[in-house]
């Protein structure tokens, strides 16, 4: 009996062991959630310069790129946002924040807000609010351009 018990022993000791070493790939950390609007988004956006003004001006539609990129520990609820507009009136790459609600799932309310150096020799703000599904963005848009008031469409779908 007591050589059994010494046996089992041995074993209980040496078995965790043996899943040590011996050639095998070296052990690997979880891999980060990712969002599912992480990455890069493509499409148009149209503004529409002045839209109260007593002469507002003609929509303008361009292609429009918004990248998200996570920012670690919110919950893959927050984003720092590079979106680069090729549409004539406001032909501009901007960094901004994005923020995503109720949860981190589509469908989902995002918020993108941040400011840019205008083409026109001032500082200019952007906002968009818009509703996110797993593959398209449809939202509006709205800013201030030197001190022309913008407003607008955003539509976008996933690379």
């Amino acid at each position: 009996m007591r050589v059994r018990i010494r046996h089992w022993v041995a074993l209980l000791l040496f078995l965790p062991l043996g899943a040590c070493g011996g050639g095998g790939s070296a052990p690997t950390s979880p891999s980060p959630a990712q969002s599912f609007l992480a990455g890069t988004w493509r499409g148009t956006m149209t503004i529409q310069p002045d839209p109260t003004g007593a002469q507002p001006g003609a929509p303008v539609t361009g292609a429009v790129t918004f990248t998200f990129e996570v920012v670690p520990q919110t919950n893959l609820q927050s984003f720092r946002t590079t979106i680069r507009s090729e549409n004539g009136w406001l032909p501009i790459t901007l960094t901004s924040s994005t923020s995503m609600i109720p949860g981190n799932t589509p469908p989902a309310q995002i918020s993108t807000q941040g400011e840019y150096n205008s083409p026109r020799g001032c500082r200019g703000t952007f906002g968009s609010f818009a509703t996110a599904e797993a593959r398209s963005i449809q939202g509006s848009i709205t800013g201030v351009d030197c001190p022309v008031p913008f407003t607008g469409s955003v539509a976008l779908t996933k690379e």
